[in-house]
């Protein structure tokens, strides 16, 4: 396993999405194991336990850095629309020389496992920055906060299974 900063990650594009994912965030590590079956990666990823807010950006920045060869070895770009219940999101992505985050999704005032939920927003910030991409993710529809991120964390994983592909070859 190579290290992240303080995390072990190892991440296989071209695997069957299995994933072990231990953040000290249980919604967190459900929500990157979703991510890991629609993207069909292999992840393994451990952070150091901290606050709630480093393990998030220290995850996202693990698994950023992790995918940002692959993503420029590969196609470099994807996208991806997935449901979860009501909820409806479709995530954009590009390889980019100045990585951002573009969103309409305010989960501020929203609580999951007795957590803030704008952690996802600082996770999708750290990833972008990490994988050096431009990430647009927008919600379409929904209300269930569960339901919404599930629906954003499998939108990305179908966008980082196109944009990590053999340029020219889709995968099936």
């Amino acid at each position: 396993m190579s290290a992240a900063g303080r995390s072990g990650i190892r991440v296989d594009p071209r695997g069957e999405g299995t994933a072990t994912v231990e953040t000290g965030l249980p919604v967190l590590d459900r929500l990157l194991e979703r991510l890991a079956e629609y993207a069909s990666f292999d992840l393994v990823l451990e952070v150091e336990p901290g606050t709630a807010e480093a393990e998030v950006a220290e995850a996202g920045t693990a698994l950023g850095s992790a995918l940002a060869g692959p993503l420029r070895e590969g196609r470099g770009f994807g996208s991806g629309f997935m449901t979860s219940a009501e909820a409806l999101a479709t995530v954009v992505l590009e390889a980019a020389d100045e990585p951002l985050l573009v969103s309409n999704v305010d989960l501020t005032d929203a609580r999951i496992g007795g957590l803030g939920t704008d952690v996802a927003r600082r996770f999708l910030e750290r990833f972008a920055e990490g994988a050096g991409v431009t990430l647009h993710v927008r919600l379409l529809h929904g209300t269930d906060t569960q339901h919404v991120l599930e629906a954003i964390f499998k939108a990305l994983g179908v966008a980082l299974a196109a944009a990590c592909s053999e340029k020219g070859v889709e995968r099936e």
